[in-house]
């Protein structure tokens, strides 16, 4: 990966590859969910601390998929059944895992395969003349016939812990990269006349593992095509499939319009007939029906109520709560605070830790200057308050209700309802003044 970040820790869709595969396992039902890790481990503890189930096992020396398990054994339920998965490998789907499990419970070895057009690289299935499986084979114990083969293993299986456990004490090293292939307790399955079931993956984007930037790419373009698919099939809109990126969870509500180079994050819910501009984040947030979103918008843990316009170039901070048509124009910060129905902060303006009622109109180049190098301070705006350009409301402060701010003007008291406040100084102008001049040079 050329990269001081672990493996697993690299990210598709806004989440750590690991962290796909912990959820797969989960979603399956999996009543322990165990790591077994090496290089950097540390650094994956420390970034799933929050997922308090897992148990972590340490592999210190890597010898192979085979040790690997080994390590694991001593942790497991000796009455159970064990799946397989990998840290690098975040895609599979329960649904494909599933048949897995259930063979296992009834005694036998289950694996996945996949066919592939070029299987170089990978370990190779193979068969004998009834088109059971015997055993597989890495590609650099293969034989030339062996190579032409295109089922190969993907590393995953699930199989009963006992019969794990016997098999895996039988183990050996004794093969061209020197390592206990847990594979080889394919052919000790067969010896035991164990029945071996394989499964065949349709998707090979599922068992890809990544191994460097360019397979992160690949799985993180496959992702998103899903994600799309889903929000399509949802009966969303998206004028560019593949332009739109999910980075967690999409509810969309019924004529959704999403245009290109949208970004979402978190959890997003978007009400009906919402329309998203191009070039929008949107993170933790929830979006009334009716509201439009134009372009390059950053909206995040906020709330906009239904038939609100937001944009273009618009950010709404955590805690930023719009009621009903309210109007966020171009250029315009708000954080933390609420506006009520149908106010307006339309131009170049920063509005925070605020209270606006409704129907309130705030002029371009407003802004609430809400902290006074140690404290935050709250500004309130009433109902059908008129607050003009380039004003100053120093909070604490509150503008009464139907009062008016006039442009220009720095506010640090309150404004008492219905009244005009003016505090630009007064104009003055000099008759005949002559500009300065540079002087000339000899």
């Amino acid at each position: 990966m050329v990269s001081d970040l672990p493996k697993v820790l690299h990210r598709i869709g806004g989440r750590p590859l690991l962290d796909h595969v912990l959820a797969t396992a989960s979603r399956l039902g999996a009543a322990t969910r165990l790591v077994v890790y090496g290089h950097g481990g540390e650094a994956v503890k420390a970034a799933f601390a929050d997922e308090k189930d897992v148990i972590w096992v340490e592999q210190t020396e890597q010898l192979g998929t085979g040790h690997a398990v080994a390590q694991a054994i001593p942790s497991l339920d000796a009455a159970g059944v064990v799946l397989v998965l990998y840290g690098d490998v975040p895609l599979i789907q329960p649904e494909t895992l599933d048949p897995l499990v259930a063979e296992a419970r009834q005694g036998r070895l289950a694996l996945l395969t996949v066919e592939l057009a070029d299987p170089s690289g990978y370990g190779r299935i193979v068969r004998d003349d009834q088109g059971r499986v015997q055993r597989i084979v890495e590609e650099k114990d293969a034989t030339p016939s062996e190579r032409c083969l295109c089922e190969i293993n993907t590393g995953i299986l699930a199989v009963s812990t006992d019969k794990l456990q016997g098999w895996v004490a039988e183990l050996d090293n004794d093969n061209a990269q020197g390592e206990y292939y847990l594979t080889d307790i394919i052919a000790l399955a067969v010896r035991d006349d164990v029945p071996v079931e394989a499964f065949s993956v349709t998707e090979p984007a599922e068992v890809q593992g990544v191994n460097d930037r360019k397979q992160l790419a690949e799985l993180e373009r496959f992702y998103q095509s899903q994600q799309a698919e889903v929000l399509l099939l949802n009966g969303a809109t998206l004028l560019d499939p593949a332009r739109v990126d999910i980075r967690g969870a999409v509810i969309t509500g019924k004529d959704v319009i999403i245009d290109v180079n949208v970004v979402f994050e978190g959890v997003v819910r978007l009400g009906d007939r919402v329309r998203v501009g191009p070039c929008c984040v949107l993170r933790d947030a929830i979006i009334g029906d009716d509201v439009e979103i134009f372009s390059h918008c950053r909206i995040e843990s906020a709330e906009v109520g239904t038939g609100a316009q937001i944009g273009p170039f618009a950010r709404l901070r955590p805690d930023a709560r719009l009621a009903a048509g309210v109007h966020i124009g171009n250029f315009v910060e708000i954080k933390k605070t609420s506006i009520g129905p149908g106010s307006k902060v339309n131009h170049l303006t920063y509005i925070g830790d605020a209270e606006i009622g409704s129907n309130v109109n705030v002029g371009a180049g407003t802004i609430t200057c809400n902290y006074d190098g140690a404290n935050k301070h709250k500004t309130v705006i009433d109902d059908n308050a008129f607050i003009g350009s380039n004003s100053s409301l120093v909070a604490p402060v509150r503008i009464g209700k139907g009062a008016t701010v006039g442009a220009g003007s720095s506010v640090s008291r309150d404004v008492p309802d219905g009244s005009l406040c003016l505090t630009r100084a007064p104009r003055k102008e000099v008759a005949n003044w002559a500009r300065p001049v540079k002087p000339k040079k000899d």
